[in-house]
């Protein structure tokens, strides 16, 4: 089969982009570096840290995958529920966070994996409630609660095994039905996953696989370079999984770490009190460093309430190396907020500024050949 031009190909593909979707696709890709800006000015909570917001948010709009962004694709209203759950979430509004989480499982089904920041806030809160509060019945609402909200973001994917079990597998007499309809828990995803396509647990570790294991190596790397730069920054987060933050970090992150905006109008009082107090006290906190437990750069990225996202880009990264075809990181890690934060990090410090170079000739180089490869029908991601 011969070759179509590449060029050309690139080119009409553009126009057709342009002129077909005035779209939902080019909106969503539009919108969403909004939303990382605000969630990212939520988290650099710093004033010196404005600029950083923005420098991940013009990362994102240039991010390794923006074929997929650019392209009647489901990546960027992905990324649009996914980063504007987040933002709900730490705005106090769960269950308006936990709607866009569902949304973003009905786009894609990675979007389950967002149910594991509403396992760390319930986690956190039912300690408090538990070990702190010393009262079981509040710690009992809070865990009822996060396993509702839990089921909601999880309700898309479950409603498309059964929509797929009820089309194919209902009716039938279990000679006549696809193996996967014998299942004790009949998935069709897991199915196709791994007869069709591969998948599996070291599946793709195979020689003839190298080219794409080079090809989602930039990724991979900033990827683990972020956690692990973090890890060796915050190693008490990691052992204790959140519970070793100061105080004044769960005050910073009352959303994720307290009962703060729980179940309780009592707690929910105090919190607007405890917020109120603390927007009083920021410009003086910023001054009297040295009269906290936390120096002064475990600020910005390397703040406890950045840790739930690294948790869960770790899990995102073992699964696309070790479970994927590893070639799919690209996309895969790309709605991941800790990636542009860290990387907005390294082009803001003097420090690294030959890291920055880097990270911006990694992004161009990808949109041309991603650009390329996609067009012509060769897997880019």
């Amino acid at each position: 089969m011969q070759l179509r031009d590449p060029l050309r190909t690139v080119l009409s593909g553009t126009v057709f982009i342009f002129s077909e979707s005035q779209s939902v696709a080019m909106s969503m890709s539009r919108l969403t570096p909004s939303c990382l800006c605000f969630l990212s000015s939520s988290r650099f909570s710093l004033a010196q840290d404005t600029e950083a917001s923005f420098r991940a948010s013009i990362i994102f709009c240039f991010n390794p995958a923006s074929i997929f962004y650019s392209s009647i694709y489901s990546e960027s209203l992905y990324a649009l529920f996914s980063i504007g759950g987040v933002y709900h979430l730490l705005s106090g509004t769960s269950n308006v966070g936990v709607l866009w989480f569902a949304l973003s499982g009905c786009a894609r089904s990675n979007g389950i994996l967002n149910a594991g920041y509403i396992c760390f806030q319930t986690m956190h809160r039912a300690y408090e409630a538990l070990y702190q509060k010393r009262r079981a019945y509040l710690a009992m609402q809070v865990f009822i609660a996060g396993f509702l909200r839990c089921i909601c973001i999880c309700l898309p994917f479950v409603a498309f095994q059964a929509y797929g079990y009820y089309n194919i597998c209902h009716g039938h007499t279990r000679d006549e039905v696809r193996p996967w309809c014998k299942g004790r828990i009949p998935l069709l995803y897991n199915f196709i996953q791994s007869h069709y396509w591969g998948v599996g647990f070291l599946k793709y570790f195979q020689f003839k696989q190298l080219p794409n294991f080079l090809l989602a190596s930039p990724i991979l790397s900033l990827a683990v370079c972020s956690i692990m730069s973090y890890m060796k920054s915050r190693p008490e987060l990691f052992i204790s999984l959140g519970f070793q933050a100061t105080e004044k970090e769960k005050r910073s992150a009352a959303r994720l770490y307290s009962l703060k905006d729980a179940v309780e109008p009592s707690v929910k009082t105090s919190t607007n009190e405890g917020n109120h107090d603390i927007r009083q006290r920021k410009p003086s906190s910023k001054k009297d460093v040295t009269g906290t437990k936390v120096a002064p750069e475990k600020s910005g990225y390397l703040s406890a309430d950045v840790f739930p996202f690294i948790v869960h880009l770790s899990f995102m990264v073992t699964t696309a190396f070790f479970i994927m075809h590893v070639q799919v990181a690209t996309r895969f890690l790309s709605a991941s907020p800790p990636l542009y934060w860290f990387a907005s990090s390294l082009i803001g410090s003097p420090k690294h500024s030959k890291w920055g170079y880097l990270i911006w000739s990694y992004c161009a180089a990808y949109i041309l050949l991603g650009t390329l490869l996609f067009s012509n029908f060769y897997p880019f991601t």
